[in-house]
């Protein structure tokens, strides 16, 4: 194929970006017009949350440090060889390098501070003065795939807690395994970027959820993509709306436009019936959480005005919700962390009780993540949803005796809706990925997909991840805040051929509090991706097999006696 007109733009500052569809190379190779359309799909209107300030979610979490900078990076990737590869510093790209074939194309690295240097003052003065960026995960690692990025996680989480209320309720395991969240209220907050997945992911539960946001925007756009049933600004109205379907057990989503710190104490003072408490805004950040008594409109000039002072008012409104969400748990509730690191900031803003309730890793998912188990997802570089379509055919067809997945596959090709380029995601294993990713690479050779994807997933994952707030809090053996099992993963996807790989710091819970690193491949059909994805699909989830391991997981060390990971200081057996 000959290269298309460039997609580079000599436009100075902020315009629309979409990245190009089709099977007409703008770059050099699909291995470099992969991370050129992921980049630009990131800052799609249709997926980014401020495009024109290149934010892609959380707040701040930003696809590349400038535009000066993303389109000296756009310009270096349409013209980049095969044998090169392009380093990228918190969204800057630094410098191109004669590499091999084997090699991936990108190279990133973001938000990286050295220890006693890494805090949020620190951080925000050295990007004043425009030496780093907040990359949060998928989003300056260029994978984000809008808000079905988190989705099947959530997901699986809900569906964890539907099985954990079964139990409790009595029911045997059998019958538990099958349980709904049916007849069940959800109270959560933030329907942002990550998450405005939540109100689909109770609903596919068949469960009913309230999801408070201050911004009205947030919730009107959920609404109009099909993740968010309902909204209203009245407290009153919403807790009518809520409990009448939970009363007939009809799943139901409403958005209720207000501040979470000041609707879960009410919700808790009029003991409306709830049933599970989390919280996904950007508590993370203190500057993207809106305090009590501060309007959207003044939002952001506070906090840029001061953000000391913005900073310990949002903590103190933290508090205030946190505090609400502990006596939800005094009450009966199913309360937990969604990896936002609210604890921590509800902590330093005087709240005592705050670590009360757990992480929801800890509370249901590590049994996954023991097994390799976590968010594969794929993109379709063509923009044809018809791709999307035939992949998740395939999926089924691969894995004709897991119902859990069946279901998923089959939900989301029905209730998910697409933004930017077409994706799905599903959560997928060791020894288990390389199986669709090499499925995939041939139905490019053979033409059965009309373009080449882009196969990566979250860094909320089992091996690439340090972060005791979220991934690796409570781990068997203590060591929470080891970070060199995320550094071995990014070495190790760099050595089997990812496409671009990426370390971060910081990510969802917050400077000084997670290092993460992400790997995407390109399926393009020929017989090196095939080479390729064979080791790195296989690689990547196997550190986390490993991880949990060395972690002291007896489910972990049975995957890898069955699957044949060598793990030299697991005893052998005769």
């Amino acid at each position: 194929m000959t290269p298309a007109q460039p997609q580079s733009d000599t436009a100075a500052g902020p315009r629309p970006v979409r990245a190009a569809r089709g099977s007409t190379l703008t770059a050099k190779s699909w291995q470099t017009e992969g991370p050129l359309r992921m980049l630009m799909n990131n800052l799609d209107p249709e997926v980014a949350e401020h495009p024109d300030e290149l934010v892609v979610y959380g707040g701040t979490g930003k696809a590349a440090r400038s535009w000066e900078a993303y389109d000296a990076i756009v310009r270096t990737l349409e013209t980049l060889e095969s044998d090169e590869t392009l380093l990228v510093q918190s969204g800057k790209p630094v410098g191109v390098f004669r590499t091999h074939e084997w090699a991936p194309r990108v190279l990133i690295a973001n938000s990286n501070l050295v220890g006693d240097w890494a805090n949020w003052p620190e951080f925000r003065r050295l990007e004043a003065l425009g030496l780093t960026m907040y990359g949060q995960m998928t989003a300056g690692s260029w994978i984000y795939i809008g808000t079905q990025g988190i989705l099947q996680g959530t997901y699986e989480t809900f569906a964890a807690i539907g099985v954990k209320l079964a139990e409790a309720r009595g029911l045997s395991a059998a019958d538990a395994a099958n349980a709904s969240l049916a007849g069940t209220l959800t109270l959560t907050g933030g329907c942002g970027g990550m998450g405005g997945a939540q109100p689909l992911a109770v609903t596919m539960n068949e469960g009913v959820v309230l999801i408070v946001d201050v911004d009205a925007t947030r919730l009107t756009r959920r609404v109009s993509k099909g993740y968010l049933d309902e909204m209203t600004d009245d407290i009153d109205d919403a807790i009518a709306r809520v409990l009448a379907a939970k009363a007939d057990g009809r799943a139901l989503s409403v958005g209720l436009v207000g501040n979470a710190a000041t609707v879960f104490p009410e919700l808790l003072a009029r003991q409306v019936p709830i049933d599970i408490v989390t919280d996904q805004t950007s508590a993370h950040d203190p500057l993207s959480y809106l305090p009590e008594g501060v309007s959207v409109e003044e939002w952001r000039e506070l906090a840029a005005s001061d953000p000391e002072g913005f900073t310990v008012r949002a903590r103190a409104s933290m508090a205030k919700q946190v505090q609400a969400m502990v006596e939800f748990q005094d009450a009966g509730a199913e309360v937990f962390d969604y990896g936002n690191s609210i604890r921590a900031e509800a902590q330093l803003g005087g709240y005592e009780r705050a670590f009360e309730f757990p992480g929801f890793v800890p509370a249901y998912i590590r049994p996954l993540f023991a097994e390799g188990k976590g968010p594969f997802r794929w993109a379709a570089l063509s923009g044809d949803p018809a791709d999307i379509a035939a992949t998740d055919k395939a999926i089924l067809e691969l894995f004709p005796e897991d119902e859990h997945l069946r279901r998923w596959i089959t939900a989301a090709g029905e209730k998910v809706h697409f933004e930017g380029l077409p994706a799905r995601i599903c959560w997928l294993g060791y020894k288990e990925r390389h199986l669709a990713g090499l499925k995939f690479n041939e139905m490019v050779a053979s033409g059965e997909l009309s373009a080449p994807l882009a196969i990566g997933r979250d860094h909320l994952d089992s091996g690439s991840v340090a972060s005791p707030y979220r991934e690796t809090e409570a781990m068997a053996d203590g060591s929470d805040a080891i970070a060199d099992w995320p550094l071995l993963n990014a070495l190790l996807n760099t050595a089997s051929g990812a496409t671009w790989v990426s370390i971060h710091h910081g990510g969802g819970v917050g400077i000084g509090r997670s290092i993460h690193a992400g790997q995407v491949i390109v399926a393009d059909g020929t017989p090196l991706a095939a080479e390729k994805i064979a080791r790195v699909l296989v690689n990547d989830p196997g550190t986390g097999v490993m991880r949990h391991v060395d972690a002291g997981y007896p489910r972990a060390v049975e995957v890898a006696r069955e699957r044949g990971l060598r793990v030299p200081m697991l005893p052998a057996i005769d």
